[in-house]
């Protein structure tokens, strides 16, 4: 190699070094700024919620075994607020975290159930009368089912989360006119809704479907949120989103470990979520008492069996 040909090639590795020093310059102040981004923006979430006044639940929950789903209790409720409320919403949301699956078990209100230490009444009652930890102890006599976590929301709260990672609106095509009882009119066709039109949307049940349908749209509702959390689109929302949780969302979970929640969906890419509604079809009648009023009485084995395939596939 002559001395020219040596000079050149010095240049070009001061010129390599040079661009990877800028490289590397570059992608640190890149992460700087999303950290204080992330920073300024989670504590911006987080004081938006810290007007929500919440006691946490007394719970005691299974322990969770070495690759075993974990099965998270999920309530919505309508505390308006009072002491004491009902659950509109009871949900199972079981993750197998290695095969990055979820399933989505809904419970209807109105199942006839055994409470312990209590007469039968309707489901939603149990939450009534001990909180989360009878509702845990009912559903797990009831249906064989362990349940490792839980995780409240308030309707009002829920609200507030859609509006700070949907707020130009969460996409749902509406399959009818709906008004009655829900505090908000929606008209038939696909629409952008807000937190208050959503919710309205989930609660509906003033047609012949009753609170099936309501289930049905709860599911819808679960569905669209998750394809806003994990869009690309949205992710500048995140962290404003996991700051506002919370104070906005009840919970076992520590505060890391709710976090993490969120940014283990995001980063797993596209959650496909399987859903099923118990009772299952053909496994229930309808019936009444004088204590409970119009209930749904349901084969226990049937839907037990239904659990266990679905959890299984």
């Amino acid at each position: 190699m002559d001395e020219n040909q040596e000079k050149q090639t010095r240049r070009k590795r001061k010129r390599k070094l040079r661009l990877g020093r800028v490289f590397f310059s570059f992608l640190v102040l890149v992460i700087l700024i999303g950290g204080v981004y992330s920073f300024v923006q989670y504590n911006i979430g987080y004081n938006l919620s810290q007007n929500v006044k919440q006691e946490p639940s007394v719970f005691e929950g299974d322990v969770l075994a070495t690759g075993e789903r974990e099965n998270i209790l999920v309530l919505g409720v309508d505390s308006r607020g009072q002491d004491k409320a009902r659950t509109d919403t009871m949900m199972i949301v079981s993750w197998d975290k290695k095969e990055n699956d979820v399933k989505i078990i809904s419970f209807m209100r109105d199942i006839y159930a055994d409470i312990p230490g209590y007469q039968s009444y309707k489901l939603n009652t149990a939450y009534y009368l001990g909180e989360v930890q009878l509702l845990t102890e009912t559903l797990k006599g009831m249906f064989d089912l362990p349940i490792h976590h839980y995780a409240l929301i308030d309707f009002s709260s829920f609200e507030s989360l859609v509006d700070i990672i949907a707020p130009d609106g969460v996409p749902i095509n509406v399959e009818k006119d709906m008004s009655e009882k829900i505090g908000v009119s929606l008209t038939k066709g696909q629409q952008d809704l807000n937190g208050k039109e959503l919710l309205g949307y989930a609660r509906f049940r003033s047609d012949k479907e009753g609170d099936f349908g309501r289930v049905s749209r709860q599911q819808i509702v679960i569905e669209a949120l998750k394809d806003e959390i994990l869009s690309v689109k949205n992710l500048p929302k995140v962290p404003k989103f996991v700051g506002a949780m919370e104070g906005y969302i009840e919970t076992d979970y520590s505060k890391a470990d709710k976090a993490k929640r969120v940014i283990d969906a995001i980063t797993s890419g596209k959650v496909e979520i399987d859903k099923l509604t118990i009772p299952v079809e053909g496994s229930y009648s309808f019936n009444s008492y004088s204590h409970a009023g119009s209930v749904i009485e349901i084969d226990t084995e049937e839907n037990i069996t239904a659990i266990t395939k679905f959890l299984e596939k």
